[in-house]
């Protein structure tokens, strides 16, 4: 490739990969840092943001894994997050430099009575497409606002993003293989490794019962267009309502077992506080744990940020999102004294249980001062966000009540 070619516009690259049959990944590319960078609200937060390919400009945490955070002030732009503005999150650096699509194949095996090798278009024309909205977030966002702050990728808030999957139901594969009487578990590989020959393989899995009555699908689309490379292609795991650290992505091996997985990613990696809160006294360890699972119920401000200005008198729209892991959001109650009187917010339209629930609500301060905004989701279920938030040594599942500071000018 031509120099002046390395950073191809994302519709020219979407062609030229097609046309191959495949996609060029992260060896052939090199990224492009932007002279602007992003302050996080804690220590050390400092972030530049880079342009990788298919990806406008994110915030880097890591280059090896490539770790890119999505700038928050983008989630008030649309209801579903754009492909080149969605966060990614690998956990080894042993990326492939390539997959030709036309000789990828997806392995189900194990526990089944058939195992299968699966073609692209054995998946696109065998079985059925289902298209399911739905957050993917990971189980570490807004792991840099815990206090004490704890180990591990110091996120903001912006370590998710909301898109329209398309693919095939996983439990639909696994019926075409014929599970045996004793299959328990679901082992799922991707196709990235590690360095060192030390390093434990990123598996992740699921309970069979679990996946058999379930949304779970194998993704080959991401609203609308093949999945980016550095967000899975060819095929990733969609686990709609649970946490990212199950959508494996570049997944190609699926692997039905007779017992509970406990290889690195499932134990001790990726472990909660087996209690109601998932949480523990800061600086303390829980006595047991449990895999984390599915996600909290949570809200943002997505229109106005800390230290904004608004006008005394003036009428003034607060919008943002909700969201929780599955049962759907019933309703947004908004504060603007920090949380001695709510009201409800509007909800925006109902795109699926799992998706996104955009809300707004008008604000007319009429004196000048400080405001203290807040918002908080119920959803479908009865749960709430927290008035405190939880604590536990992962730093995973963070769902308090944020607040936005203003002044009414």
């Amino acid at each position: 490739m031509r120099e002046k070619d390395r950073n191809p516009t994302r519709r020219d690259f979407l062609r030229t990969t097609a046309a191959l049959g495949g996609l060029a990944l992260l060896g052939r590319y090199q990224p492009s840092f932007a002279a602007a960078s992003v302050q996080l609200p804690f220590g050390h937060g400092s972030r530049p943001l880079v342009a990788y390919p298919q990806k406008r400009p994110l915030m880097l945490m890591t280059s090896r894994p490539v770790q890119l955070e999505t700038p928050f002030e983008l989630f008030d732009k649309k209801v579903f997050t754009p492909n080149d503005e969605f966060f990614v999150r690998w956990h080894l650096a042993g990326v492939p430099t390539s997959i030709d699509a036309r000789e990828f194949r997806l392995a189900v095996r194990g526990r089944v009575r058939e195992p299968l090798s699966l073609s692209l278009d054995d998946l696109k024309n065998d079985f059925e497409a289902v298209e399911i909205a739905a957050v993917c977030q990971c189980s570490g966002n807004s792991r840099g606002l815990f206090s004490p702050r704890v180990a591990g990728g110091e996120w903001g808030n912006g370590a998710m993003g909301n898109a329209k999957w398309k693919g095939v139901r996983l439990r639909d594969l696994l019926n075409k293989a014929g599970l045996e009487t004793d299959a328990m578990q679901v082992r799922l590989d991707g196709l990235d490794g590690p360095v060192l020959p030390q390093t434990p393989d990123f598996v992740k899995a699921l309970d069979v019962d679990m996946v058999m009555t379930g949304d779970v699908l194998v993704a080959y689309e991401m609203n609308g267009e093949p999945l980016p490379v550095l967000n899975g292609f060819p095929l990733r795991l969609v686990v709609p309502g649970w946490y990212a650290t199950y959508w494996v992505k570049m997944l190609h091996d699926i692997e039905v077992i007779d017992h509970v997985d406990q290889t690195f990613w499932m134990k001790p990696a990726y472990r909660i506080p087996d209690n109601p809160c998932a949480c523990v006294e800061p600086g303390n360890k829980p006595a047991k744990t449990v895999p984390v699972n599915r996600m909290t119920v949570r809200s943002f401000i997505t229109n106005v940020s800390s230290g904004s200005s608004l006008k005394a008198g003036g009428h003034h729209e607060i919008r943002g999102i909700a969201f929780d892991g599955g049962y759907g959001i019933q309703r947004v109650l908004v504060s603007f004294n920090g949380g001695r009187q709510w009201q409800d917010a509007d909800l925006g339209p109902d795109h699926g249980n799992y998706s996104f629930r955009e809300w707004s609500v008008g604000f007319s301060p009429k004196q000048k001062g400080d405001y203290r905004l807040m918002a908080m989701a119920v959803n479908r279920n009865g749960e709430s966000q927290r008035v405190t938030p939880r604590w536990n040594p992962a730093g995973y599942m963070r769902n308090v009540i944020e607040a936005v500071d203003v002044k009414a000018i």
